[in-house]
């Protein structure tokens, strides 16, 4: 099988490294993003380091959002408050074929692509940790495996979800298909609640949060609330993957949540779809969540320190 023109729409450190990691394996990739990164990537060629090995891999890069059109794949990575004017941005630019996948944090993401464009949108759940030390330059952390599933009303179907799997395979890229997307996509909201916003405050990696006591029982305290509002909203999560996230991450001890990345850069995070997601939702169905309120409240007051 030919590999489709792929476009990866937000181009940070995973969009960076899956792309990177398509066009390793021949594929036709455009990387669009910021101007920096942009030039940087034009110039030197994607940098990518992982293993203790740099590649610089070429492949086109662009700021506008066209790069899209003719791609039979496209990844969404843009931050989730991003999300809506993205897909307005690129509706007009797909082919008649297209098909997006949702590289997103959170939940919803994929129901607000749809609502602005009619290709199939599946959801997938990464697993990889990645940072960008520089312009142009993506650090491979941890892991590298990504779950992909969707539903009818998002126009995918098994024939969707092989296809997309077959572009990823050739790159190497470990890929599964979920079952239960929507269960799927709750683990991994669950799983960034724990953890994103601890890492964040604290400026430590997972491993060395994750191996105090009383910091995991604060991670596991936010992690149960996820569990219980998703419990109240039909989606039945399943109480022991709290304590299987938090066992997980003991061994990732150089991995940062994309969330302390941001505030150290001094950039917006997605905290209010994270950790203030659940605090809002729990609200208004008369659900406790005291600790994600107070994640998401300091979060956002780092936030402010860092734009002065």
């Amino acid at each position: 099988m030919v590999s489709p023109r792929i476009a990866v729409m937000g181009a940070g450190a995973l969009g960076c490294y899956f792309g990177g990691r398509l066009a390793q394996s021949g594929a036709k990739v455009t990387l669009i993003g910021r101007q920096s990164h942009v030039d940087a990537i034009r110039r030197d060629g994607l940098i990518l380091e992982s293993g203790g090995t740099k590649t610089a891999i070429p492949l086109d890069a662009t700021t506008e959002v066209s790069g899209v059109r003719d791609a039979g794949l496209v990844l969404v990575c843009v931050k989730s408050a991003d999300t809506e004017s993205a897909a307005k941005a690129i509706a007009p630019h797909l082919a008649k074929d297209a098909i997006l996948v949702s590289l997103q944090n959170s939940i919803g993401n994929v129901e607000r692509i749809r609502a602005h464009v009619t290709r199939p949108v599946a959801a997938g759940l990464v697993y990889t940790g990645a940072n960008m030390p520089g312009p142009g330059h993506v650090r491979h952390t941890g892991g590298g495996g990504i779950v992909i599933g969707g539903l009818p009303a998002w126009g995918v179907d098994d024939s969707v979800l092989a296809a997309i799997k077959s572009i990823f395979e050739p790159a190497k890229v470990p890929i599964d298909l979920s079952p239960s997307i929507e269960i799927a996509l709750w683990t991994k909201l669950m799983q960034n609640c724990a953890y994103n916003a601890v890492c964040a405050l604290t400026e430590k990696p997972y491993g060395q949060m994750a191996a105090m006591p009383e910091v995991r029982h604060v991670m596991a305290q936010a992690g149960n609330e996820v569990v219980a509002l998703a419990h109240r909203k039909g989606v039945m999560l399943d109480p022991g993957a709290v304590e299987a996230a938090l066992q997980r991450v003991t061994t990732m001890m150089t991995t940062m949540s994309s969330t302390a990345q941001d505030l150290m850069k001094g950039k917006p995070t997605e905290i209010d779809y994270l950790n203030g997601l659940i605090a809002r939702e729990s609200q208004a169905l008369r659900l406790s969540a005291p600790i994600n309120a107070t994640l998401a409240a300091l979060v956002k007051l780092k936030e402010q320190k860092r734009a002065q």
